[in-house]
Parts: structure tokens; C-alpha cells; sequence
């Protein structure tokens, strides 16, 4: 069976990697981008500092800020229409995972004709995207160099999991001087979802060689930094630590895909519009701990890589390290222990279930779920 490996064909890092962007832009033949982002980022004096940027280096832009977290079809649609309407000729996404994903729905759809729900599954558009590149302000979902596309459908209020090769963004720019803004909370919700990426690809039946450094290298560094990041977002040492570790987990999910963890996080987004890093961390421990025995060798690993002593355990022990690992760092960042607390039903697992087990991401989860423990593990994430 072949292995593919995708990542987008430019990455810059390190303070100050945004100054580039009005280069970078020209360098792909940019003439008028649509900058797409969110309103309270279009309030802020980032955004003119990104189109100053653009203008000295000729390009035009133009600021599309309907991006809401969880972006729905509708934003999408919307955003087609400005994109249109103001003649551009590429894209920008400035932001976290939300701007990043409206954006490549965008995108997408200006390309390829139709609507964003024609895209859902995998690999559907058969046109290139026009240009896109995505500027992080965020240090999680790594969305600015995957092929993942997520995308609220208002109407089955489910969450479309849009994978296509065609949407990686053609430039990457991780600055963490951007991400110095982020509040303790968006950052311990962003860092756990870049703890989940990693170790969902680590545990993913379809993991690799290339895949594995990746995310063993993302689990140690954002529970080396992840905490220090939170307890000081003026700490540009763990800021920067963790623009890396969240890349790297990119790197890791993009290629290895996901598991249940993400499956199931989409339908709670969908149907609670709840945000998405805090649904990753919750639910971590509890799928993690029903695909023990799918490879309690790499949970060993994940153990040891997030600090634990092993040493004299037996493999078993050792993998129920690393449960216990994720549920320490939870606690630490003071991610809510349950389900419940975030207002979730228990008469709507059925039917999130049910859409779980279509969701793309399931696929490479290294133990089969049946509906039944599907819905169980929803019950133990909503007790605690």
C-alpha cells in the first residue's frame, strides 16, 4: 500500500515571520487577496498591520471578516460572494483554525464551483485552489498547513470533515509574536487540541515513520511548554516551543489522520457549537483509554514522552501512564473535567454517535467501535 505525504510548499517560523507575508504574496503572482478572519482579529490593529505589509509589496487586499468559531456553510458561502464581489485573485486566512478552515472552504468553492457540502469525504475537488496563505495566531489546530477542512452544515447541524489534498495552503507562517495575545484559556484549549492531533496520529493505524518522529517529538514538547505558555503568554520561549509542537502535530495528523477523539469532538461542535480544543481535551482520556489494547506499546511510548516514570513497569502499566499523564496536564490547565459542564445532553449520543461513526476520522482508530461503546464513552466523557 503506498504512503502519501502531504504539507504545504513553503514554511516560515520564528518573531517576526509575518513581515513576510506582502513578499511571499507577490512571490505568487497576488494582485488583490481577500484577507479572511474573524471580527474581533479585524478589530485589532493586526489586520492593517497585515495589509500595510501587503501594500508595500504591491498587493491589494481586502478583509472578509465573517469567520465565526466552528465556520458554518453559511460563512462559507458568504465569503464566496465578497471574494467575487471584490474581484480578488487569492486568499489569506489570519487567525486560528476557524479563519483557516473558512478560508479553504472558500477557496474550494470559488475553484471548483457548487456549494462547500458538494466537498464533504475525501479528495472531491478536481480543480487546483487559488493561492492561499495562512498566518497563525494560534498554537493548536495546525489547520494552516493540513489538508482538513471542517466545516459546520447548519442545516444537519453536523460538523463536514472536507480532507482534500487540494486545500493545503501554499504558505505557512507561524509568528509567535502573533500568538501573545491568546488569554491562558484559548491557549490551554489550542495547546490540548495539539496534544490530541499528536497522539490520535501516533496510535493511528495508518501511522508511519515520518509520522511517528513528528508526534512523539509534538507530545514532548507541548508537555514540556504547553503549562509555561499558559502560566505566561509574555514568555516568547514557550510561545515559540509551542508554534513548533503544534506544527509538528500537524505534520503528523495531515499524513496519519485521526481517531473516535476527533470523530466525536465533531459532533459536539455541531450540534452545541462548543469550541473545539476544550471537546478535544475532554474527551481524550476516555477514547484513549478504550484503545488501550489496540497498541499498548505506543501508549508506553506516549507515557514516557509526556514525563513518566517507566522504568521496572510492564507494558501495560506503563500505556495507563499515559492516561493518567493527559489527565494531569488537563487538570493543571484547568480544562473542565466533564461533558456536563459544558451543557452537554445525554438523549442527543444516539444520533451524535450515529454521525461519529460517518466521520472520516474514525477510520484509522486503532480499536473498532461498535455503536454501543461509542455512546458509552460518551456517557464516561459526561460524567468525569
Amino acid at each position: 500500500m503506498s504512503t502519501y505525504y502531504y504539507l504545504p510548499t513553503r514554511n516560515v517560523f520564528g518573531e517576526g515571520a509575518s513581515k513576510e507575508c506582502g513578499y511571499l504574496m507577490s512571490s505568487l503572482g497576488a494582485k488583490k487577496s481577500m484577507i479572511v478572519t474573524d471580527s474581533y482579529l479585524a478589530s485589532t490593529p493586526m489586520v492593517s498591520m497585515i495589509q500595510e505589509i501587503l501594500k508595500s509589496a504591491g498587493v491589494d487586499s481586502h478583509v472578509f471578516d465573517g469567520a465565526e468559531p466552528n465556520p458554518t456553510d453559511i460563512n462559507v458561502q458568504k465569503g464566496v460572494e465578497a471574494y467575487k464581489k471584490e474581484k480578488c485573485d487569492s486568499i489569506i486566512s489570519l487567525g486560528g483554525g476557524s479563519s483557516h478552515d473558512c478560508a479553504k472552504g472558500i477557496g474550494l468553492v470559488v475553484s471548483n464551483g457548487g456549494s462547500i457540502g458538494d466537498y464533504e469525504g475525501v479528495d472531491k475537488s478536481t480543480k487546483e485552489m487559488v493561492s492561499l496563505m495562512a498566518i497563525n495566531t494560534t498554537a493548536g489546530t495546525a489547520s494552516e498547513i493540513t489538508r482538513f477542512c471542517i466545516i459546520t452544515d447548519t442545516a444537519r447541524k453536523i460538523k463536514m470533515a472536507i480532507i482534500d489534498w487540494r486545500v493545503t495552503p501554499r504558505i505557512a507562517i507561524n509568528d509567535p509574536e502573533l500568538m501573545k495575545g491568546m488569554p491562558p484559556s484559548l491557549t490551554s484549549a489550542t495547546g490540548m487540541d495539539a496534544l490530541t492531533h499528536a497522539i490520535e496520529a501516533y496510535v493511528s493505524t495508518a501511522a508511519n515513520p515520518l509520522t511517528d518522529s513528528a508526534a512523539l517529538m509534538a507530545i514532548k514538547m507541548i508537555h514540556q511548554y504547553l503549562p509555561k505558555a499558559v502560566a505566561n503568554g509574555d514568555y516568547m520561549k514557550a510561545r515559540d516551543k509551542m508554534a513548533y509542537a503544534q506544527y509538528l502535530a500537524g505534520i503528523a495528523f495531515n499524513n496519519a489522520s485521526l481517531g473516535y477523539v476527533h470523530a466525536m469532538a465533531h459532533q459536539l461542535g455541531g450540534f452545541y457549537n462548543l469550541p473545539h480544543g476544550v471537546c478535544n481535551a475532554i474527551l481524550l482520556p476516555f477514547v484513549e483509554e478504550f484503545n488501550l489494547i489496540g497498541n499498548l506499546n505506543r501508549f508506553r511510548d506516549i507515557a514516557e514522552a509526556m514525563g513518566e516514570n517507566i522504568q521496572g513497569l510492564s507494558t501495560g502499566e506503563a500505556a495507563e501512564k499515559a492516561i493518567a499523564a493527559i489527565r494531569t496536564l488537563s487538570k493543571q490547565l484547568g480544562i473542565p473535567s466533564n461533558l456536563k459542564e459544558l451543557g452537554v445532553k445525554p438523549e442527543d449520543f444516539a444520533i451524535m454517535t450515529e454521525n461519529a461513526k460517518k466521520d472520516a476520522t474514525n477510520l484509522t482508530n486503532p480499536r473498532k467501535a461498535t455503536k454501543e461503546d461509542v455512546i458509552g464513552i460518551f456517557q464516561r466523557a459526561y460524567e468525569g
